[in-house]
C-alpha cells in the first residue's frame, strides 16, 4: 500500500510541475499574441495612412512615357 501511495505522490508532482510550465507557456503565448495584435494594428493604421496620402496624387501617366 505505501508503494502505491508514493508512486502516486511521484506521478502528482510530475503533473504539477508539467502544469506549470504549461502555465508559463501559455503566459508567454498570450504576451507574445498581444504584442503581435498590437504590431499588427499600428501596420494597418500605417497602411491607412499611406493609402490615404495616394489619393491626392493624380492618376497621370508619368513625363517619359
Amino acid at each position: 500500500m505505501n508503494d502505491e501511495i508514493v508512486a502516486i505522490e511521484t506521478k502528482l508532482a510530475y503533473l504539477e510541475d508539467f502544469v506549470a510550465k504549461l502555465q508559463n507557456i501559455a503566459v508567454e503565448h498570450t504576451e507574445e499574441i498581444s504584442r503581435l495584435t498590437a504590431e499588427n494594428r499600428a501596420f494597418r493604421e500605417k497602411l491607412a495612412e499611406i493609402s490615404d496620402s495616394t489619393r491626392d496624387i493624380p492618376n497621370v501617366r508619368p513625363p517619359h512615357y
